[in-house]
């Protein structure tokens, strides 16, 4: 019984070794690349999932990516505001953001999510730094409609804030707050900020972690790789529908300001951003311009 243990622990150690052989070329490809991750659902609700986010993006940051991450919170914001006995909305998937949601919002997002992905990537020996798109203009916005209220649509993002603490060796935590004009505060989507955020740095790869596999065919089949023109004739033919198309919608936006490519991608599955980013088969959908 010790000697089947012993040779199935060293069967692990060779699979362990020959994965990381392999990955050397994709770690290559990707050497200081610019790689925005947006996170949310699962992972931001788990301690675990969170420990495991946290250590992948040492990991990355180890290997001479530059991650950024983008949160969301959704759960805590609904959480929070019952517990405040305030009612609040959706309206086309966005949340109806009056002035008192929005104080619930940005308490919510840029207090206690941010602060927690912050100290679970400190934790795993990382340098990350948490801020809102309030924080020097990062994401300045403009108001989507009066029906949705407080929602801001992003315009304009000051990319130098985070370049100089890429350059500086921090990771930036950024929570989807914007400011108006008029020094208003904006709730801003998490993919829409994520997707805004990925255009303003070109970066090499925006990740949208979600709760599904991916973009899926007809015949309910992931697609591993779409252009700009498929996922197009996809939405016209009613293939992608639901809340899959603001998404792709996203992806979208950020190739046409020069985003590499877009992963929409299951976040709930284990080390899901080293799979894509470091194996040959990948993780989710992957589009291009």
């Amino acid at each position: 019984m010790v000697m089947e243990k012993s040779q199935a622990m060293e069967r692990d150690s060779i699979a362990t070794a020959r994965m990381l052989s392999e990955a050397l070329p994709h770690i290559q490809r990707h050497d200081g690349s610019i790689v925005v991750i947006k996170l949310g659902g699962h992972a931001i609700s788990s301690d675990k999932a969170m420990k495991s986010f946290a250590r992948d993006i040492v990991l990355m940051h180890q290997c001479n990516l530059k991650p950024v991450i983008v949160h969301g919170g959704g759960p805590m914001i609904n959480e929070m505001l019952d517990k405040l006995n305030i009612q609040t909305k959706f309206v086309e998937g966005k949340r109806v953001s009056t002035p008192e949601t929005v104080d619930v919002v940005e308490m919510v997002l840029s207090g206690k999510v941010n602060k927690t992905i912050v100290q679970a990537i400190n934790s795993q020996g990382g340098k990350a730094v948490g801020l809102s798109g309030k924080d020097a203009n990062l994401l300045q916005c403009k108001q989507v409609n009066k029906l949705l209220g407080m929602v801001g649509d992003p315009y304009s993002v000051n990319a130098d804030v985070i370049h100089s603490l890429i350059e500086n060796d921090f990771i930036p935590v950024i929570a989807p707050l914007g400011s108006g004009e008029n020094g208003e505060t904006y709730n801003v989507n998490g993919d829409t900020a994520a997707g805004a955020i990925a255009g303003g740095l070109k970066a090499d790869r925006l990740l949208l972690l979600t709760d599904v596999d991916g973009v899926k065919d007809k015949d309910g089949d992931v697609l591993t790789n779409l252009s700009a023109e498929q996922v197009n004739k996809m939405t016209k033919n009613n293939i992608i529908v639901g809340g899959m198309i603001p998404k792709t919608q996203t992806a979208l936006d950020a190739i046409s300001d020069g985003v590499r490519a877009v992963v929409i991608m299951d976040g709930r599955v284990p080390n899901a951003c080293l799979l894509e980013l470091f194996t040959d088969h990948g993780a989710g959908s992957m589009i291009r311009a």
